[in-house]
């Protein structure tokens, strides 16, 4: 199984913040596989994204390894970002009106990519925007091809942004929350497609979301961060049968269930850790109903091997599925 995107032990570091933006990161997409890197906001899931394409943040000091297609980008130059930039990896982003000009027509801005950097000729640029636009599901591609941004809804907008993704006939697709500015009905549609490209083109996809039950229904493997650290790694059915991290337990606690009775939520106390705030130990401790004094605390823990998850517990091992009833012992 070839790896589209291997990071290992990435930190990202800025002089004047009490931690770090990511601290000693890793995770792996490979060819053809759904992963999702799910947390609160604040949690450094974009910024993890974004290093894909050797986006870090200015004056930032960076260690560890990126590697995308075979390319190291924390040191690369510009040559090597922008083959991988232009033919390995494309992101989607969440408000899809950000990334358009109002000005210009839809089939000005699909076209652009394919002729200034793909080489190809206004018609064959034309024929290839058309057929994106069909593989997203646009139901009149001529038509939206002569349309301007805002005669086309936010769904419709999304689907041209997945297409212009395309332009560059990517190996892995980053997606940074690319449907919470949409209704429900339409974030399925979405999803759908994203899921349908995985299947027909192997695409590997990296999704980036703050829905853990969203990122297990149509992710293979799911990563859970905090305060910029991998608190959780596992395959999505043993995640959300068998979670082990207690801020995993959390986030799944605090969503209410789509059928049956509504049961009575547990927020998870507190608020995530900011940039600001310094921290030793564990990242979660402040909000953890399973700590220990003087332990959690004072220790920093490493992902550990746990059955079939990876996670970053000093108690992992006491956590025990809810749902046989048992608790934590």
């Amino acid at each position: 199984m070839n790896t589209l995107l291997d990071i290992k032990g990435l930190t990202v570091a800025m002089a004047g913040l009490g931690r770090p933006i990511l601290d000693e990161v890793s995770l792996a997409v490979h060819d053809g596989e759904a992963v999702a890197l799910v947390g609160e906001s604040g949690s450094g899931k974009s910024v993890t994204a974004r290093t894909a394409l050797g986006l870090f943040p200015g004056g930032a000091t960076v260690s560890g390894s990126v590697v995308v297609g075979g390319t190291e980008v924390v040191a690369a130059g510009p040559g090597d970002l922008r083959r991988v930039r232009t033919s390995v990896a494309s992101m989607i982003f969440q408000d899809p009106r950000a990334g358009v000009n109002p000005v210009r027509r839809i089939g000005d801005f699909l076209t652009e990519p394919l002729r200034r950097i793909q080489g190809r000729s206004k018609a064959e640029a034309t024929a290839q925007a058309l057929e994106l636009l069909g593989a997203v599901g646009m139901p009149d591609p001529p038509r939206h091809l002569r349309q301007f941004p805002h005669e086309l809804s936010g769904g419709m907008l999304q689907r041209v942004m997945i297409a212009y993704a395309l332009t560059a006939d990517p190996r892995l697709l980053l997606c940074d929350e690319p449907t919470t500015a949409l209704d429900v009905t339409t974030q399925a549609e979405i999803m759908a497609i994203l899921g349908r490209l995985r299947r027909d083109r192997g695409l590997g996809i990296l999704l980036i979301t703050h829905d853990l039950d969203l990122a297990a229904s149509v992710c293979d493997r799911v990563y859970v961060m905090y305060a910029g650290r991998i608190m959780e790694a596992a395959p999505s059915a043993a995640l959300t049968s068998v979670p082990r991290h207690p801020y995993t337990r959390g986030l799944l606690g605090s969503a209410p269930p789509l059928t049956g009775p509504m049961p009575r939520l547990a927020p998870i106390p507190g608020a995530p850790l900011g940039l600001a705030e310094a921290v030793s130990g564990c990242p979660f401790a402040a909000r953890c109903a399973h700590v220990v004094p003087g332990l959690c605390d004072a220790t920093t823990p490493t992902l550990e091997r746990h059955g079939d998850s990876q996670v970053a517990c000093l108690r992992a091992a006491e956590l025990i599925d809810e749902t046989q009833g048992e608790g934590l012992r």
